[in-house]
């Protein structure tokens, strides 16, 4: 059973006659007609009683006719809503991103975008990067915004930018009157990280770690905004994201870069390498990226 043939059925059957429907299907009439009877053959049973000067359709054929609308009705909307997703006037992008990149990266980028492609709809799930490629893998959101380091060989990781943490100190902390702080400084103060499983968490203590800095740590939290709320009020210093320090409250606290070797962490997106990003995704990551270069950021 091919396409073209429930076409011809419907023409026939609205038409009443196989003339008026090949002209109408552009086809000729001979051709036309040896189509439907082949579906005929093919079903067993026939679809319409011809008569001198106008063919009818029979039970089946009425009952086959209401199925072929259906079908035929569902194939156009298919490719309407094809045509409409390659234009991106439709369709669902679905972004898994860290706790510690949506709220500072996402909004600003989605607002840009969809002013530009409106029809889309976004879905964004946040979580740790370990849950985050789970997903990945499941195929249940089209890419990951993520940090390194990410170690798997079925997915395809395109790096964004790098990003530079810089040291989160309370207003009138005696690390604030230096233009920019050491390793050394670390040494001794009251530490608040992310809890386990972010990844922000094990980087910060990882550079503390290779570098032979022992700060204490004092306390862990699974949300960047208390980690920095908790350095204001003098329970701690911290290592913020830059990202998360731009439109900062004048009360919070007070940032400092480190000397070299400066702390970093590398923003990427991660796909599964047999299920390249489509369109809505492909120019999501343009958007983001495209900010990033008149933001200057690198």
């Amino acid at each position: 059973m091919e396409m073209q043939q429930l076409r011809y059925v419907v023409a026939v059957a609205r038409a009443g006659n196989f003339s008026r429907a090949a002209e109408q299907c552009r086809v000729a009439q001979p051709s036309l007609s040896q189509q439907i009877q082949k579906l005929e053959e093919e079903l067993g049973e026939r679809l319409f009683d011809r008569r001198k000067r106008e063919v009818k359709l029979t039970t089946h054929g009425e009952t086959f006719l209401r199925r072929a609308v259906r079908i035929l009705e569902e194939v156009d909307a298919a490719k309407r809503e094809a045509t409409d997703a390659q234009g991106l006037l439709r369709g669902t992008l679905t972004i898994g991103v860290l706790p510690t990149i949506a709220p500072y990266l996402l909004p600003a980028a989605l607002a840009a975008f969809t002013r530009k492609f409106h029809g889309v709809e976004i879905v964004v799930h946040e979580d740790t990067t370990a849950r985050l490629l789970k997903l990945a893998h499941a195929y249940e959101i089209d890419f990951a915004l993520a940090s390194q380091p990410i170690q798997d060989e079925q997915l395809e990781i395109k790096e964004l930018f790098t990003e530079e943490l810089l040291l989160a100190l309370p207003p009138g902390h005696p690390l604030a009157r230096k233009r920019a702080a050491s390793l050394t400084d670390l040494a001794g103060e009251r530490l608040i990280v992310m809890k386990e499983g972010h990844c922000l968490g094990d980087q910060v203590l990882g550079f503390c770690d290779r570098r032979d800095a022992k700060p204490i740590i004092s306390f862990r939290s699974a949300q960047l905004e208390t980690v920095q709320a908790l350095v204001t009020t003098g329970l701690g210093i911290s290592l913020i994201p830059a990202m998360a320090v731009t439109g900062r409250r004048p009360k919070g606290p007070e940032y400092r870069p480190f000397q070299s070797p400066q702390p970093q962490r590398k923003i990427v997106a991660a796909w599964p390498r047999q299920r390249p990003p489509g369109r809505a995704a492909v120019a999501f990551l343009k958007q983001i990226s495209g900010r990033l270069v008149s933001a200057g950021r690198k």
